[in-house]
């Protein structure tokens, strides 16, 4: 069957009323997290886990997408009403966003950051509908070797991509790798780095990895400010819509920006932040009036809030069709899969179309339900700013004990949750990126069979490791993740004596 038929069938599961009200649930909730500061998707999808377990496979993956993208609609809210984003991906959106706040013009700029996401989210979906399905046929040419140096190359490009911070990127990464192999080696029946510990001899679980570092260390974050004022939000708001002439302004940036946000997401490791940030500078660049952005110009608030939201869709290309994934969003997502059962890869289009198909045809409903939640809705929703944290975190930590128990079922999984939650503070404290260590922690294992089944068939020639146009490809692009940290700085310190001189 071709993609039109099969998202036809995905169409009839995801329109079930269950699957319904769960990609609504994840929209309410997913909007929620991402306007409040510091949260963000990654941490939602990771406290929201342990509850989707009993919901199935398309039920608890519709959810989860529906919070990933949920967020993105959300994130804006807090960015262009107390100049704070929700996470990363909204930075971009304090540009413009707050400055229109001031001016009066808060209603425009919630509703162009709404109808930006909403045409963001569908065009990359409709995207995802063509690709999906080539990418998946191209991934069946795959192998041992393949597999292993697209993981490396997944992997260089997530550390490479940790903006500023690319030497603590490729550090997070290695300590993940190194997480990824305590316990008992599958092939060899050795016993690695339990230290004699009972409860480590089957390996430490990723999903309580993925709790710790992101919800349990942001709450750990958060103690210093949890204390403290919040800023006076605006609550009352007249009509949330835009004029005509705002719309001509903005239509031609959301349209531009929304392929290339979509295609940085495909991209491991990019993200939703350089997919926003980009997408500002290049309506900055394209502008006739340049001048007029960070000065309330609603150009500036539709092209990122675009772009970050048809990164998000674009991220789970790589996850779903290769089984690697494309931020750190999709690495939580994808551990979940693992736990459902369910194998990311070119196998899961094959084996699992319906389910591949459902959520993929969940985004287009889940994108509908959340242009109406966060246009007539956004004046109830904004309200949620005001909750303190003295009362939000408490309840965060909560959550994060709850489905660490509903995972693991014992009390080791506690210190496993109190020791990695500190780890990642310190690690956040330091500003060594997450999103490596995340990654490598999920991927590590396959990573490592796929290069023993590699060096097995070859009888120790390390030459299947270029022995295909494949290989070489992604030996080529291992060796440009590396390589481009150093080029780039190079060119940076060129440039600033070139400038200095003049």
């Amino acid at each position: 069957m071709n993609s039109f038929q099969l998202l036809l069938q995905g169409f009839g599961v995801a329109s079930q009323p269950m699957n319904i009200l769960f990609v609504t649930i994840g929209g309410v909730l997913g909007t929620i997290v991402g306007m409040l500061p510091g949260l963000g998707p990654a941490t939602g999808v990771a406290i929201l886990l342990p509850l989707t377990f009993s919901l199935g496979p398309v039920g608890a993956l519709i959810m989860m997408c529906g919070v990933y993208y949920g967020a993105m609609y959300g994130g804006s809210r807090s960015s262009i009403l107390i100049n704070t984003p929700g996470d990363g991906a909204a930075i971009a959106a304090t540009f413009d966003g707050y400055p229109m706040s001031l001016q009066g013009k808060a209603e425009s700029a919630l509703a162009m950051s709404a109808i930006a996401s909403f045409i963001g989210g569908s065009l990359a979906t409709i995207f995802i509908a063509l690709l999906a399905l080539p990418v998946a046929r191209f991934a069946l040419k795959f192998g041992s070797a393949e597999y292993f140096l697209l993981y490396v190359f997944a992997l260089s490009a997530t550390a490479s991509m940790s903006d500023g911070k690319k030497l603590k990127g490729f550090i997070s990464m290695i300590i993940g790798l190194m997480i990824s192999t305590v316990g008992i080696d599958p092939q060899s029946g050795v016993n690695r780095f339990s230290f004699g510990i009972l409860e480590l001899q089957g390996g430490i679980d990723f999903l309580i990895v993925i709790i710790a570092v992101f919800a349990f260390g942001e709450v750990l974050k958060s103690f210093k400010s949890i204390t403290d004022g919040k800023k006076k939000i605006q609550t009352k708001f007249g009509k949330i819509w835009i004029t005509k002439e705002e719309w001509k302004l903005s239509i031609w940036p959301i349209l531009r920006s929304t392929p290339l946000g979509f295609f940085i997401g495909v991209l491991p490791g990019a993200g939703a932040t350089i997919a926003s940030l980009m997408a500002y500078s290049n309506e900055k660049r394209f502008s006739k009036h340049p001048e007029k952005f960070g000065h309330g110009a609603i150009e500036g608030v539709a092209a990122p809030e675009s772009a970050n939201n048809a990164a998000s869709v674009g991220a789970l290309i790589p996850m779903l069709a290769l089984g690697v994934p494309g931020s750190g969003t999709t690495a939580v997502m994808m551990g979940a899969m693992l736990m459902l059962g369910l194998q990311p890869g070119p196998a899961l289009f094959q084996q699992q179309s319906n389910i591949v198909w459902a959520i993929i045809a969940s985004m287009f409903i889940g994108n509908v339900i959340l242009a109406v939640i966060n246009i007539p809705l956004a004046g109830v929703l904004v309200r949620i700013l005001a909750v303190p944290p003295r009362v939000l975190y408490p309840i965060v930590l909560g959550l994060t004990f709850v489905g660490t128990y509903a995972i693991a079922s014992s009390v080791a999984s506690f210190y496993m949750l109190l020791v990695f939650g500190i780890f990642g503070y310190f690690m956040a404290k330091a500003s060594f990126p997450m999103s490596p260590f995340v990654l490598a922690v999920i991927v590590g294992t396959n990573m490592e069979q796929y290069f023993r089944r590699a060096y097995k068939i070859s009888n120790g020639d390390f030459r299947i490791f270029a022995s295909s146009p494949i290989t070489i490809i992604l030996l080529v692009l291992i060796a440009g993740s590396f390589l481009l940290p150093v080029i780039q700085s190079t060119y940076k310190k060129w440039k600033n004596q070139r400038v200095a001189k003049a």
